[in-house]
């Protein structure tokens, strides 16, 4: 369907410096093909997307769009933007018009559809993402996840071979997130072909046919998401993949900032979107600060979550102790109930009681 050959984007800047962002980048993208486009910021994923439908127009190379090369003299852009839809990271709806009208605004004018049919096609798109009660209201009353599926039925609407995803749960708050990647899932199951630039390495893992890890402007690694994230080849790919994301407090006094501690806390679960964990997390944290640990300084405290598995842990850390602090074992039994583990172990640094939650 899609053939990018030794594709290169260099942007000029004022000072006659230049930045090659993109690399002679190679890739043949199959009908049907759910691809993730993952890697570090700055190495090219949305200049590559905005690239394949001359957003952003490639300084050489080719791009192929069934059969036909679109970097080409004379070609029709209009053509390819027919088959090709864009879903942005910060919605790009038009305030003055309804929900409504912004689905039907571009197949009336541009694929020449009624508007009656445009409309009872919108309808059921709308349906589709969950939002046909929305179809009256103006975009400014809705939410950023509900813009963000409004944009996915507008391109849906304009009957695209393939959609571009640039970033589209970057702009929402962490708790719309869900329903944005969800109705993504649908279009998967539905055979969809979709380019998707994320950083949400678990969507990408169970939606994606194949996954791109972008690493300084090329495809550093293509492969299956087993591939990519249990077997990945190059260094610089399993270090991304494993991403551990972390919160440390060390505690030194009795008259330590627990409010502190706790807006870190919810600041943490809304961007990592765990606030389902919140509760219960909380809730171990006070036991074990303030009973079974109270007393005993210095103390880190630590949260992590590991992005790929999943996994959440909270880390308490007595400096300098050989063995546990807390000398009865049943002590721990109410928190043993709330938690799916707990792991006790000395370390280099002092001695660690680790709570799987």
């Amino acid at each position: 369907m899609i053939s990018i050959k030794h594709l290169s984007k260099i942007f000029k800047n004022p000072d006659g410096s230049s930045i090659t962002v993109l690399k002679d980048v190679n890739c043949d993208i199959q009908k049907g093909e759910v691809i993730s486009i993952i890697g570090p910021s700055g190495t090219g994923k949305s200049t590559l997307l905005r690239a394949i439908n001359m957003l952003e127009p490639p300084t050489s190379g080719e791009i192929w769009v069934d059969g036909e090369n679109i970097m080409a003299k004379g070609y029709r852009l209009d053509k390819m933007r027919k088959k090709m839809g864009m879903v942005f990271q910060s919605f790009n709806l038009f305030d003055h018009m309804t929900v409504l009208e912004n689905i039907t605004y571009a197949p009336v004018r541009l694929l020449k559809i009624s508007e009656e049919n445009a409309r009872e096609e919108a309808m059921d798109l709308l349906r589709k993402v969950g939002l046909a009660q929305k179809a009256d209201v103006f975009p400014d009353s809705l939410s950023g996840g509900q813009k963000q599926r409004v944009a996915i039925a507008r391109a849906l609407a304009m009957h695209p071979d393939v959609i571009l995803f640039d970033e589209p749960t970057s702009a929402l708050d962490p708790t719309m997130v869900g329903e944005v990647l969800s109705v993504m899932r649908q279009l998967a199951k539905d055979g969809m072909t979709m380019l998707i630039v994320t950083h949400e390495m678990r969507f990408a893992r169970d939606v994606s046919t194949r996954i791109f890890f972008m690493n300084e402007g090329i495809i550093y690694e293509d492969g299956t998401p087993e591939q990519i994230f249990e077997h990945p080849v190059h260094s610089a790919t399993k270090a991304f993949v494993n991403r551990i994301q972390k919160l440390v407090y060390d505690i030194d006094s009795e008259d330590f900032d627990y409010l502190q501690i706790r807006t870190g806390l919810n600041q943490f679960f809304l961007k990592y979107n765990l606030s389902g964990k919140a509760e219960n997390a909380y809730s171990i944290i006070s036991e074990m600060l303030f009973e079974h640990l109270g007393g005993i300084r210095p103390l880190t405290f630590r949260i992590t979550f590991a992005e790929l598995s999943g996994e959440t842990a909270l880390d308490f850390m007595v400096e300098g102790a050989s063995a546990s602090p807390i000398k009865d074992p049943a002590a721990l039994d109410g928190i043993r109930k709330k938690a799916q583990a707990i792991v006790e172990e000395p370390t280099a640094r002092g001695f660690r009681i680790k709570i799987l939650i």
